[in-house]
């Protein structure tokens, strides 16, 4: 591949990257926004049963093509769909019920050191001290917007229940973006139908039980807005976007861009919450960006 293609195709990944992280970021705030009336584990379920149903027409003549590829990896499948489908959308959804959107803009960049852990678990694969510095800078880029400029907050900040939540996820997300090196060589129609059937037989049991116990949609327009957005963004859109910027350029590299959620959090908390952007957002996208900038070089 010459050199103009390899810049081509990581140009491609961090534009695919930072949409999957527009889309998991508008998630993060309707999550936040709908909790406590509209069924966690439930709203999962939805997210896989919706996307399964709009792919099935256009992957039934792939997935045909594709069976025997995927019924000889089937425990990889059953891997990915369960952890970055099952798993990790419903405990999402659960986490928000309980923790504030600043413990979460904390702890969901802590996802490139689970990624970076588990890849290193499973494959050997290291960073470059470039990449690792570019993770701590974008890090560093969050905790300044999350304390206001005042490290002396850190020390207020308390973690409850649904940040241990929070904190297993992103866990969760590491095993899954480890995985994607081992998923079948399949067309990404037959790939996401399979994905998505999983992801929502997994939490369909949950969702049942939810469902007994009382914990049930209202039918209004908010639960009708907030299916269509999950079922959409946050599930075909960002995992389709979020799957080949893997491929393209890597697990850990791709961890990076996740840094960008935050950022993302608080341009749509000034749009749709009036929010004002004070000088330490501005030092703390420089810091976000610019540690994305090194994390996503190879040397």
């Amino acid at each position: 591949m010459s050199t103009l293609d390899v810049r081509s195709s990581s140009t491609q990944a961090y534009l695919l990257l930072a949409l999957a992280g527009l889309c998991w970021s508008g998630n993060h705030v309707l999550g936040r926004a709908i909790a406590g009336h509209v069924p966690p584990v439930s709203l999962s379920a939805l997210r896989w049963v919706t996307p399964f149903l709009i792919m099935l027409p256009f992957a039934s003549r792939h997935l045909a093509r594709d069976w025997p590829a995927i019924r000889q990896h089937w425990k990889v499948m059953m891997v990915l769909g369960l952890s970055g489908g099952a798993v990790f959308s419903a405990l999402q959804y659960v986490g928000l019920q309980y923790t504030s959107a600043v413990n979460v803009s904390v702890l969901n960049s802590l996802g490139p050191v689970f990624i970076l852990a588990t890849v290193a678990i499973m494959f050997g694969d290291t960073l470059r001290p470039i990449q690792l510095a570019g993770i701590a800078t974008s890090f560093a880029g969050v905790l300044f917007i999350v304390t206001r400029g005042d490290p002396a907050l850190l020390a207020q900040l308390s973690f409850n229940y649904g940040d241990l939540i929070i904190l297993f996820n992103m866990l969760v997300w590491g095993i899954y973006s480890a995985f994607l090196r081992l998923r079948p060589a399949i067309h990404w129609t037959s790939f996401m139908a399979v994905f998505s059937l999983i992801g929502a037989l997994g939490t369909l049991p949950f969702a049942v039980h939810e469902h007994m116990e009382g914990i049930r949609f209202q039918p209004t327009m908010q639960t009708v807005l907030a299916i269509g957005y999950v079922s959409i963004f946050p599930s075909l859109v960002s995992f389709m976007a979020w799957n080949r910027g893997v491929e393209l350029i890597g697990a850990n590299r791709a961890g990076a861009l996740l840094h960008l959620i935050p950022l993302y959090s608080a341009v749509l908390a000034g749009i749709f919450l009036g929010e004002r952007l004070a000088s330490f957002h501005i030092v703390g996208f420089a810091l976000i960006l610019g540690g994305v900038t090194l994390a996503a070089r190879k040397a």
